[in-house]
């Protein structure tokens, strides 16, 4: 019951109150609905921020993976100006005099692939140990297999001192990644060549145990690194200043000039297995054939 000295309201004093909660209501909403669409302006604004950012780092880091390598470049400390780097007994490395390469100065691969292959620098000299010498792409699964079939052998011979190994990693399959995983494998493995030759049969050994599939990005140049630092050896400038692409480039280059067309490609003394006479030869077989002619 209403208290007796309260003043009814009339009915156009109620319905204009209840005409201005409305108001107000409306206007509350109003500036929420505006303010809510501000922040959502605000995050919509702020997530293309990122996603330009991130598009702009992404294609900076192409551009810089991908930008054009030099065609002239040092060779490292231990590594031949046909990019090989020569393993001995109990992992020693031929030492070599530094030099520089150039891959302008080389000529195109040959239309028509020779019949018989002839590798600068894969014979033994007079009185030395059977040369083995492999071209070898990084991301190649038929090199795996190679060196999974044949590494302890070519180890314990070498061990033996009846032969040596001449590695000549390759730019072959860069177009088999999106990263020229390739070429920035063998950069990093010539980078622990030149500074701790000791540590190159095992780098080059676990870059096979860790081979990325084809047509993926491979492993990144910080697990390149890493890969070496677990071995105790800094690679880190040497990778991010891509010190040996071009020595990469030229050897590559120089591989197609004489009729390399595709890895890996093995020579013993000179020899090519798998071709003419060898073709249908076991590699143990072949190679053991010529360590008996060297008496």
């Amino acid at each position: 019951m209403s208290p007796a000295n309260e003043v009814r309201k009339s009915k156009a004093e109620r319905t204009a109150e209840a005409r201005e909660k409305a108001r107000l209501i409306r206007e509350a909403q109003a500036k929420k609905d505006k303010r809510n669409k501000l922040l959502i302006g605000w995050g919509i604004v702020a997530a293309v921020v990122v996603i330009l950012v991130v598009v702009g780092l992404v294609v900076a880091g192409n551009i810089q993976r991908n930008a054009p390598i030099a065609d002239q470049g040092p060779t490292p400390a231990n590594a031949n100006a046909h990019g090989g780097v020569t393993l001995l007994a109990n992992n020693q490395v031929a030492k070599t005099e530094p030099a520089t390469v150039d891959a302008a100065s080389l000529g195109d691969a040959p239309k028509t692939p020779p019949a018989e292959v002839v590798a600068p620098g894969a014979e033994a000299e007079a009185g030395k140990p059977v040369k083995v010498v492999l071209y070898v792409d990084f991301i190649c699964p038929v090199c795996k297999d190679f060196e999974t079939r044949y590494n302890d052998q070519l180890t314990s011979l070498r061990n033996d001192g009846k032969i040596t190994v001449e590695y000549r990693p390759l730019g072959f399959l860069d177009s088999r990644s999106t990263t020229n995983y390739s070429s920035r494998a063998a950069n990093a493995a010539a980078c622990v060549a030149n500074t701790a030759p000791e540590k190159y049969a095992d780098y080059f050994n676990a870059l096979y145990a860790q081979q990325p599939a084809e047509g993926s990005a491979g492993l990144s140049d910080n697990d390149l690194k890493k890969m070496a630092s677990d071995m105790g050896v800094d690679i880190n400038s040497c990778v991010d200043d891509k010190t040996y692409r071009p020595f990469v480039k030229f050897t590559t280059k120089e591989a197609s000039a004489i009729g390399v067309t595709g890895t890996p490609t093995v020579f013993v003394d000179g020899k090519q297995w798998g071709k003419g006479d060898s073709a249908q030869t076991p590699f143990p077989d072949f190679l053991q054939a010529a360590i008996a002619a060297k008496g």
